[in-house]
């Protein structure tokens, strides 16, 4: 047991913790993604309200995310031990910078990271807190005619203060009670301050996620002459380029096309 404490202790223990909770983060932001992506359904916020109370009502999802919380702590903490160990192993810096083949998403990963777990914190406290706490948040009904497959929604007003959502059928018409979380959705992207800082922390996503995904693979001895330049072509353009750019274009789209 003291081994096995020893190692992970020591400096390659902690990058080995960073890199396999940042593997689980990767594959967290594609599930996220793909649900985020109902958000363009042009429903009236049926698919993702139904997608925010299946994240929230299933169990073994529930479980999933308390490991989600728990691997962002880690992953955070890790991070901040190994910056200031690397700080204090060099604490006056040279006078002449030797040339250095480092890119500057791998010189600047605290920065990124900093500004990664704002965006978390208050991404979280205005989404998932509210969903969970906020009493005010209000409900939708959507009636769908299982003939036509023809979607009606209209404001639903809760009999009771324990009601969380309900899915019945009347006349061949299914009836699906959800809180809104659509609509905060709505809301939140209706401000140009939280849109710019939501596309900013997108940006550092892209830069950290070009480093971290490739530093993972190595700290993790994946390396192949013939699987790395896969790995390195996967943590580019998919998880550098076309995941920062699906998240970064919902408050986009919604402060230029649907608050328009």
């Amino acid at each position: 047991m003291s081994e096995i404490k020893q190692t992970f202790n020591s400096s390659l223990g902690k990058k080995l913790i960073m890199a396999l909770t940042g593997l689980f983060l990767c594959t967290f932001i594609i599930v996220h993604l793909g649900g985020n992506l109902l958000l363009f359904s042009n429903d009236n916020g049926f698919g993702f309200n139904v997608y925010a109370n299946f994240l929230t009502h299933f169990a073994p999802i529930e479980v999933i995310a308390y490991i989600l919380y728990l691997s962002i702590v880690v992953h955070a903490v890790y991070a901040l031990i190994i910056t200031v160990k690397n700080r204090k192993s060099r604490p006056v810096g040279y006078a002449i910078q030797p040339k250095s083949d480092a890119t500057w998403s791998s010189k600047n990963m605290g920065l990124l990271g900093s500004i990664l777990l704002l965006f978390i914190v208050i991404h979280m406290g205005d989404f998932w807190f509210r969903y969970h706490n906020d009493k005010q948040m209000g409900f939708k009904e959507y009636r769908t005619d299982l003939a036509t497959g023809k979607t009606t929604e209209s404001v639903y007003t809760p009999v009771s203060e324990d009601f969380n959502h309900s899915v019945s059928v009347e006349n061949n018409v299914e009836i699906v009670r959800v809180k809104d979380l659509h609509a905060r959705v709505v809301f939140s992207f209706s401000h140009l301050w939280y849109v710019v800082f939501y596309v900013i922390a997108m940006g550092a996503l892209s830069f950290h996620l070009l480093h971290g995904f490739q530093s993972a693979f190595r700290t993790l001895g994946w390396v192949h002459r013939k699987y790395t330049p896969i790995v390195y072509a996967i943590g580019t353009w998919f998880f550098a380029v076309i995941i920062p750019l699906g998240f970064a274009a919902m408050p986009v789209y919604y402060y230029f096309v649907v608050k328009g």
